[in-house]
């Protein structure tokens, strides 16, 4: 090809896992480089949540591995990680790889500015390529700045195609400051108070530590320490059924494997009274999952241990603590600010 002449996408479906297997380095590679580098869209937790589909969200037998991909001078430049999906709820269509519940970002894989052309190939691709088994798309969990949506909207008006979003759910952040003292001073003095106060008395009642799970620990007894506390949760025992609980295993485990795990816990007098199960990456802590322990619940366990979280999280230099998908009142109280993912959803035929 004549020098300045920029070679045009090639795309491809994968609907074998041994396929995608084969990407695994060039798909991380390609995660920490798109337009919104999030961990849910990293090869290890997306072949994580694959392999009991979010826990049993989605069944086997109707969904099919769909990925598409896109590459420029024999390079990955693009991928669309989704799977083509149906149930009772939910009419058959394409969607993100990790939907509904148990991802809380999701989007595509690919440099900003290679992003307009990638979705506008993907468009011409699903709407082309015969091995694809639906031309509708149900998308959801976009980040709210996600530049992808702008541009999906855009070429659904540029080519007469109905489309539609909407909010799903608030995901707070903190936006973490030079030090702790910064940190509480940009939080109202009333929630200020209440978190010194609430440190203070559990310091002053019980005997007080935390850690984070190191890799010379019993990381298999940790691991179920903090899926048993989870179920001290009414809410969360009918969330861990048997298949549940496997995939939260299998995560933590692929987490930990590629050093993006955060277990932490708080014990007091020696026992734990609460944990939370985090990621790392892109220089932020992402707070997945909390478990408290009952006994403890007059202490306020949960809201000592994100102190802790938000003071070592500022100590190594991070930029943010993602408390991520839901409205639970604590996490304003630390001065958590809304940003809301999205859904999208367009028929391409």
């Amino acid at each position: 090809m004549p020098e300045g002449i920029i070679e045009p996408m090639q795309f491809s479906l994968i609907t074998d896992p041994a396929r995608w297997d084969e990407l695994g380095g060039e798909w991380q590679a390609l995660a920490e480089n798109t337009h919104t580098p999030v961990p849910f869209l990293e090869f290890w937790y997306l072949k994580t949540w694959w392999q009991t589909l979010g826990g049993g969200e989605w069944q086997r037998e109707t969904s099919r591995l769909h990925i598409i991909t896109a590459r420029q001078d024999g390079a990955l430049i693009g991928a669309a990680p989704l799977f083509f999906t149906q149930k009772e709820d939910a009419p058959p269509a394409l969607r993100f790889i990790g939907q509904v519940e148990v991802s809380d970002y999701l989007d595509f894989l690919c440099p900003r500015d290679h992003l307009q052309p990638f979705l506008a190939g993907l468009f011409d691709f699903i709407q082309n390529e015969s091995r694809v088994l639906s031309p509708a798309l149900d998308l959801a969990n976009f980040m709210d700045d996600s530049p992808s949506l702008p541009i999906l909207h855009a070429l659904c008006e540029q080519r007469g195609i109905a489309c539609s979003s909407e909010i799903l759910q608030p995901s707070p952040y903190i936006p973490l400051k030079a030090d702790w003292e910064a940190y509480l001073a940009s939080i109202s003095k009333k929630q200020r108070h209440e978190i010194r106060r609430k440190i203070r008395n559990a310091e002053t009642r019980h005997e007080t530590n935390w850690y984070i799970l190191g890799n010379g620990q019993n990381s298999p007894k940790e691991l179920q320490a903090f899926i048993d506390m989870m179920r001290n949760d009414p809410d969360k025992v009918s969330f861990l059924t048997p298949k549940m609980a496997v995939y939260m295993e299998q995560l933590a485990a692929s987490a930990l494997e590629q050093n993006r795990l955060h277990l932490s816990f708080l014990t007091l007098d020696g026992q734990k009274s609460a944990a939370f199960l985090s990621f790392l990456g892109g220089n932020k802590l992402w707070v997945y999952n909390t478990a408290m322990e009952t006994a403890f619940t007059a202490d306020s366990p949960g809201w000592v241990l994100l102190a802790k979280e938000i003071n070592w999280a500022i100590e190594q230099g991070m930029t943010e603590v993602d408390l991520m998908r839901g409205d639970e009142d604590y996490k304003y109280r630390f001065g958590g600010i809304d940003r809301h993912v999205i859904s999208f959803k367009a028929r391409l035929a």
